[in-house]
C-alpha cells in the first residue's frame, strides 16, 4: 500500500495535455487560475500495471481492428464475482464507449417518443439531458434531503407519478453527486415498486468500487428482479475515463434481443483496442491498487469534513464516490454569486444547480487529488466560508 501511496501522493502537470478539466476553465469559470476540482476524474495516475500494457500493445506495428478478447470479459466477470458476489454471466454484457451512451441507447430500445423516463434529483446531468434528447417525458422523483444532510429515497412520491406510460427509472448506485451507496433494503423496496409496474431500471454502478466502510455496494442486478440493465466500468476507478470503455449487461433474454437491435444499428464497432488492453489489465491486476486507494481517499474526505468543522458550510460524509456534496445554503447567496465566491477563492467547482433544482445552494467537490493538493484546496476552502 505504501508504494501506492507514494504515487497517488506524486502531482502530475495536466495543464498542457487536453483533459476537460483544464481546457473548459476559462470558458466556466472566466478565469485560469483555479483548482480544477469539478470534472469527475482523478488527479491521481493511472495505475502503472495499466500503462505498462498500454505501452505493451502500443508496441506492436498494427493497430487494426480488434474485438475486445474473452480475457477481458473475463477479468470483469471475476472482478464483480469476488468483491461483490455477483455471477456476471458473458452472454449478458454490451461494451459500450461510456454509460451516458449505454443510457440514450436503453432509451431508445425500452420506450418510445411521449413515453416517460423517472430520474431522481440531483443527479448526475446527463441523466437529465438524455432523457430529453431522447424525446421522452422526464419525471422528476426528487431525493428527500434529511436534517443531517442524508438523502433517501421518496417512494411515496415515486408511485403517485407512475402512469402506464412510464416505462423506465435510471438510478445512481453510488450517487453522484450525493455520494449515498444505498442500502440493500433501501433497494429492495425501491425493485418491488418499479416490479410491481413493469418498470425497467437502468443502474448506474460505475462507482462501485469506490466505497467507504462501513459501506458495502449491492449490485442491483443481485437482488431477483430481471428487468435491470447495469452499467459498469473500470473508468472511475483506475481513472481510465479517457479510454471510453464500459459494459452494459441485462440477464433477461428479451430485453437484451431489444436493446441488440438499437445497439446493432448504432454500430459501435470493435471499439479502442487501447481501451480493451486497459479494460482487461485493469479488473486483472487492480485488488491492490484499490485496496490502497480507497484509504487513500478517505483520508481526503475526512480532511474536508475536519476543514469546514465550525463553518457555515456543511457536507454529510461520502459514503461512496470522490465527490463531496457541500451544502452552501447557510451562507444565503444566489447559485451565481455563490459560484463566483468560490472561483474569487481559486476554486473551480461543480456548481449544485447543474444536478436540477434540488442542488441550488449546493457545491460539488472532487476530492481525488494528491494530499498535498487537497490541502492547498482546503486553504482555499476556508476563505470561501470567512
Amino acid at each position: 500500500m505504501e508504494d501506492y501511496w507514494a504515487l497517488f501522493d506524486t502531482p502530475v502537470d495536466r495543464s498542457q495535455s487536453n483533459a476537460e478539466k483544464y481546457r473548459a476553465m476559462m470558458r466556466l469559470f472566466g478565469t485560469e487560475s483555479v483548482m480544477p476540482l469539478w470534472v469527475a476524474d482523478m488527479e491521481i495516475m493511472t495505475p502503472p500495471f495499466v500503462v505498462q500494457a498500454v505501452q505493451a500493445r502500443a508496441a506492436h506495428p498494427i493497430y487494426g481492428y480488434e474485438s475486445m478478447s474473452e480475457r477481458a470479459y473475463e477479468s470483469q466477470m471475476a472482478w464483480v464475482a469476488r468483491r461483490f458476489g455477483w455471477e456476471l454471466k458473458r452472454e449478458w454484457i454490451f461494451e459500450s464507449p461510456s454509460v451516458v451512451a449505454s443510457i440514450n441507447l436503453a432509451i431508445m430500445a425500452f420506450s418510445e417518443s411521449g413515453d416517460e423516463v423517472i430520474v431522481q434529483p440531483p443527479i448526475y446531468p446527463p441523466f437529465m439531458t438524455s432523457v430529453r434528447h431522447q424525446g421522452r417525458e422526464l419525471i422528476l422523483n426528487p431525493l428527500t434531503c434529511n436534517a443531517d444532510g442524508s438523502y433517501g429515497f421518496d417512494l411515496d412520491d415515486l408511485k403517485r407519478k407512475i402512469t402506464p406510460r412510464t416505462k423506465m427509472l435510471l438510478l445512481c448506485s453510488p450517487h453522484n453527486p450525493v455520494g449515498r451507496v444505498w442500502k440493500r433494503e433501501e433497494l429492495e423496496a425501491l425493485v418491488r415498486l418499479c416490479a410491481e409496474y413493469g418498470i425497467i431500471i437502468l443502474s448506474d454502478e460505475i462507482h462501485a468500487d469506490l466505497t467507504y466502510a462501513p459501506h458495502i455496494h449491492t449490485p442491483l442486478s443481485t437482488l431477483g428482479y430481471e428487468r435491470v440493465l447495469t452499467a459498469m466500468g473500470p473508468g472511475k476507478t483506475f481513472n481510465l475515463a479517457g479510454m471510453g470503455l464500459s459494459t452494459l449487461a441485462m440477464s433477461d433474454e428479451g430485453l437484451r434481443q431489444r436493446f441488440k437491435a438499437v445497439y446493432d444499428a448504432v454500430h459501435f464497432g470493435q471499439g479502442n483496442i487501447f481501451a480493451h488492453t486497459a479494460f482487461e489489465a485493469a479488473y486483472r491486476d487492480g485488488e491492490a491498487w484499490v485496496e490502497a486507494l480507497l484509504p487513500y481517499l478517505r483520508r481526503n474526505r475526512d480532511l474536508l469534513q475536519e476543514t469546514l468543522r465550525d463553518t457555515p458550510l456543511t457536507c454529510k460524509a461520502a459514503e461512496g464516490t470522490y465527490l463531496a456534496w457541500i451544502d452552501c445554503r447557510a451562507l444565503g447567496l444566489e447559485d451565481k454569486a455563490l459560484r463566483s465566491l468560490f472561483v474569487a477563492a481559486g476554486l473551480g467547482l461543480s456548481a449544485g444547480l447543474g444536478f436540477g433544482r434540488e442542488g441550488s445552494g449546493f457545491m460539488r467537490l472532487n476530492f481525488a487529488a494528491p494530499y498535498a493538493q487537497m490541502q492547498e484546496a482546503m486553504q482555499r476552502l476556508k476563505a470561501v466560508s470567512l
